[in-house]
């Protein structure tokens, strides 16, 4: 009797244990840093010993719970059988069933317990990965702008550039234009001065043949 009192104690904590893991009592990321705490941290390094101990003590419960069903579940009443002795039958087959339920619902919760842990501690552990993605996409997505306003204003500055380059070469071409039209007035007068000074030098040259044919006739 003893031992099912236990069992079922055991069953209640479980099912009140449960109940705190499904519930939003918590977050995930603190139940995560409540398993890892120094004291589970010292429980969990024999906890597979543990978890092993409590399901064959609960196999072993479960079985001797079949085994009573069993023996008292093929006794078959006959005419002479006491009225008493049925009903005190009858009662052990109803405590072997219900320590058959007790044992198998703690062994299933004790499994869903191990389960529901290692899910928690997945999931913060997911939990805490997405979020450091996160952060650094935030400071991928900070240094993009930043890239991309420092490229814009470098683009406007190129821009200005070019344009004050773009305004230089049209003046130059303006200037360079000038130049060669004064070039091209400049040798326009050269080569009309040149003519001048052909056609003086022509004249020169007539007036110096009629001096002297005026003087050879005068001797």
């Amino acid at each position: 009797i003893l031992q099912w009192t236990i069992i079922a104690s055991f069953l209640y904590a479980e099912i009140a244990f449960v109940l705190l893991l499904t519930l939003p009592i918590a977050s995930p990321s603190r139940w995560n840093k409540f398993f890892k705490s120094k004291f589970l941290a010292y429980v969990s390094g024999q906890a597979s010993i543990y978890f092993l101990i409590l399901i064959g003590v609960l196999v072993l419960c479960l079985l001797d719970a079949i085994r009573e069903m069993q023996k008292y579940s093929n006794i078959e009443a006959t005419d002479h059988q006491h009225l008493d002795a049925e009903m005190q039958g009858n009662m052990r087959l109803f405590r072997a069933q219900r320590n058959f339920y007790i044992s198998g619902i703690s062994l299933f919760l004790l499994i869903v317990i191990r389960r529901l842990i290692q899910m928690i501690s997945e999931l913060a552990m997911l939990l805490a990965q997405s979020e450091a993605n996160f952060r650094q996409a935030q400071s991928a997505t900070v240094t993009a702008k930043t890239l991309l306003q420092k490229q814009g204003d470098v683009d406007e500055s190129s821009k200005k550039e070019i344009e004050e380059l773009k305004s230089q070469v049209k003046e130059l071409e303006k200037e360079l234009a000038k130049e060669k039209k004064d070039k091209e007035a400049v040798k326009s007068q050269a080569e009309s001065l040149n003519r001048e000074y052909d056609r003086l030098a022509e004249e020169h040259s007539k007036l110096q043949k009629g001096v002297t044919v005026g003087g050879g006739d005068k001797k």
